[in-house]
């Protein structure tokens, strides 16, 4: 399965609002947390080492870092600190 790059989304706009939303009253630090716990959660639910490591490409060829200090900003959230679910809690594929 190839990344799909073209919009996709039945209500994108819609779901950029709740977006923007949920990150209404966070300071920079929690809204980073957030968005890494909403990245892993969706990893996880895709599931497929190819296509995020295709996304993680795409998105990086759309926006280069420029500076490590935009990746320091990033790197201080601690993984411990991040409720994602483990491999085998949201996907049948990682129950025995």
């Amino acid at each position: 399965m190839p990344l799909i790059t073209a919009p996709h989304l039945d209500a994108g706009d819609d779901f950029y609002e709740a977006l923007l939303s949920a990150h209404h009253g966070l300071d920079i630090e929690a809204s980073h947390a957030f968005n890494a716990r909403l990245i892993l959660l969706l990893a996880n639910h895709i599931g497929r080492q190819d296509v995020l490591l295709e996304a993680l490409s795409a998105a990086a060829r759309a926006h280069p870092v420029s500076s490590v200090s935009s990746v320091s900003s990033v790197s201080s959230v601690s993984p411990a600190s991040i409720d994602a679910p483990t491999p085998g809690d949201a996907s049948p594929r990682g129950q025995a």
